[in-house]
């Protein structure tokens, strides 16, 4: 008999205990195996499919190009000034993500969160080369030997080729993946970019190969979260304790009639449920901060009822409200629209029309303009005063453009461009190159008397001859105070 020493019944640390879950076959277990494949497959391949966008752009369709400081996404285009959309997509997510929980429970954490997905593979990966749960325990408790050096070279090999395949894929979003392939075929790859691959490598490799359900249990915030989002008829894998308790071992001896009169019920203690959970927990002790709703207990649990001839989905996807009704004899019917779900609904669709008026009406025009700071202002030698800028034009279409640039709010006020000798006036002409940024360096002069302090608002208009866009951009003309 063990006993527990004062330090450490008063310990704030429990000791890790390696959670070495076990193969299971079944609904849940196929649904997971779908979604695994699925998501792997859209990982790996989306970054090679082609979009074609016209000459001198880009036909990656998913890009995030760092060189171009644009996202590409098929047919969409976001520059930098419209981070809002990313923005709207990240709320779009939440509310996603808020209605999923409110109906299935953490469903996002058992089938889709990439740590699920990439632990689920380095199990199957530890499976296959070291066995099944039986056989993994007792690899881990034996001395080393021959076998059980190969056995783990052999794991800890394929789970790296895993993670650069991985850390290298993710780089492919960034950069155009043909050619950064060939790149790191004929080592020609940049030092700061093999470096990158390296980083992700090690964080799949140390998540998914060692980590596992910890960063479900203790790095992942939304097991904090998930019970503001859940109510009594959100779907949960759920123990019908009034079916299964008390627990009692199956005896050949004994019929379920003479079980069910000493008030044992169908749970036969066999452990199976816990073996198979990959947290590890035992969902018969009730809704857990640790339980991913994967299923994957239903899956073992039914398969020891059909052999024992007893009824199925002694666990099984339930809400509270349905087995305090199931308790009583009753029967209760999921009601997945109900004022939670309606509003998190709501949210989204106003998030996603939202985001379709956006890009539907996005400018193919914009205009940004920085005044010199130093010097705030030149006199000139007839007594005009002299401003200057930066003057950028983003060309958002795949056409060359002609635009008329006015200025206002500065009285008798001209603009010329650098490089446009004796073009000077109230308005001046600029061009701009498809699907890029155009910078010109403006200059403003007014006349002495037009400035009445040190600072006047000045407003920069650009007009697009041919469709007709316009963007307006408010700055300020300094001049000596008075």
């Amino acid at each position: 008999m063990s006993t527990v020493t004062d330090s450490e019944s008063n310990s704030l640390y429990a000791k890790y205990v390696k959670v070495q879950p076990k193969d299971v076959k079944g609904t849940f277990r196929r649904l997971k195996w779908t979604a695994l494949i699925v998501l792997l497959a859209i990982y790996y391949i989306t970054p090679w499919i082609r979009w074609d966008r016209g000459p001198n752009s880009p036909d990656q369709a998913v890009l995030l190009s760092i060189a171009d400081r644009k996202f590409f996404f098929f047919f969409i285009e976001i520059w930098p000034q419209q981070i809002y959309f990313l923005t709207g997509f990240l709320v779009f997510c939440a509310f996603g993500l808020f209605l999923a929980t409110a109906l299935a429970g953490r469903l996002w954490c058992g089938y889709a969160c990439p740590q699920t997905v990439w632990t689920d593979l380095y199990l199957w990966v530890e499976r296959l080369v070291e066995g099944d749960r039986g056989e993994r325990i007792r690899l881990d408790n034996s001395p080393w030997t021959t076998r059980k050096l190969a056995k783990r070279l052999a794991k800890h090999g394929l789970w790296l080729l895993i993670a650069l395949a991985t850390g290298g894929v993710w780089i492919f979003y960034f950069v155009d993946a043909p050619t950064f392939l060939s790149e790191l075929l004929h080592g020609e790859a940049s030092t700061t970019t093999l470096g990158f691959i390296g980083l992700f490598t090690a964080s799949t490799y140390l998540l998914a190969g060692f980590a596992r359900e910890q960063v479900c249990t203790y790095m992942c915030p939304w097991p904090r979260f998930q019970a503001a989002m859940q109510d009594e008829e959100s779907l949960i894998v759920t123990y019908q304790d009034w079916r299964g308790e008390t627990r009692a071992p199956v005896s050949k001896r004994q019929n379920w009639e003479e079980r069910k009169a000493q008030g044992i019920g169908d749970c036969i203690d066999c452990g199976q449920c816990q073996m198979v959970c990959p947290t590890g927990i035992d969902i018969r002790n009730g809704n857990q901060l640790q339980c991913i709703g994967c299923g994957l207990c239903i899956d073992a649990c039914n398969d020891v009822m059909k052999r024992i001839g007893r009824p199925g989905n002694l666990i099984l996807f339930d809400t509270e409200n349905a087995q305090i009704a199931k308790a009583a004899g009753q029967k209760a019917a999921y009601r997945p629209i109900r004022p939670r779900t309606i509003v998190y609904g709501l949210l989204l669709l106003i998030v996603t029309s939202l985001m379709v008026i956006g890009l539907v009406t996005k400018p193919s025009l914009h205009i940004s303009v920085l005044r010199d700071r130093a010097p705030l202002f030149v006199q000139l030698a007839d007594g005009g005063i002299q401003n200057a800028y930066t003057f950028k034009i983003s060309n958002m279409t795949r056409e060359d453009r002609h635009y008329t640039l006015a200025i206002s709010g500065v009285p008798n006020a001209t603009v010329a461009a650098l490089g446009q000798d004796g073009l000077r006036g109230d308005r001046i002409e600029l061009t701009a190159s498809p699907d890029t940024v155009e910078t010109y360096r403006i200059f403003v002069v007014a006349p002495a008397q037009a400035v009445t302090g040190a600072s006047t608002p000045i407003r920069f208009t650009l007009h697009e001859k041919t469709a007709g866009d316009t963007d307006n951009y408010d700055s300020v003309f300094m001049g000596p105070a008075k």
